[in-house]
């Protein structure tokens, strides 16, 4: 079963997310409905949890999911993710689906390595880079109540309207 997505103005998608406890086994149950949300949007790539309602420090990503240059590992979930090392910076087009109309020029690094927690509650360390390392920070950021927009250095000169090909 898959989950509604929510959207700016919502106010969970602005406050940090609260970090979770890997025991809770209603996390399971979530973080298989992520996937499925994730699943049912053809592009999405990484998901955090309070795009779909829940201010908890849970992401999914699957870099596979479209052919772009990067590091690849999957199908991936983190618990309490957190950034622990970043590389160059770099200019690049970002959207969201919590903001469907626009995307924006959004400064993010080469490289990151994430450590976190896996479905399991094992220690996981992730280096990732291209693609997969954007994901990353875009979704990491959802759980510190940020958004693209937020880092975008004019809304006048960096958002643009989504183009419909429907």
């Amino acid at each position: 079963m898959f989950l509604k997505v929510h959207q700016l103005p919502d106010s969970v998608l602005k406050k940090p997310a609260q970090s979770v406890r890997p025991e809770d086994l209603h996390l399971q149950t979530l973080i298989d409905q992520m996937f499925a949300t994730m699943d049912h949007h053809t592009r999405c790539v990484g998901l955090a949890a309070p795009q779909v309602g829940k201010s908890l420090r849970v992401i999914v990503v699957d870099a596979s999911r479209v052919d772009r240059p990067g590091s690849n590992h999957g199908r991936l979930v983190l618990m309490n993710p957190s950034i622990t090392l970043r590389g160059h910076p770099r200019l690049l087009r970002e959207g969201c689906l919590s903001i469907p109309d626009y995307t924006g020029n959004v400064l993010r690094d080469d490289s990151v390595e994430v450590v976190g927690l896996d479905r399991k509650g094992k220690p996981l360390k992730i280096s990732a880079h291209g693609f997969e390392a954007v994901i990353f920070q875009h979704e990491v950021d959802h759980l510190d109540g940020k958004m693209f927009l937020d880092r975008v250095a004019s809304l006048e000169t960096d958002v643009f309207r989504r183009k419909n090909y429907g």
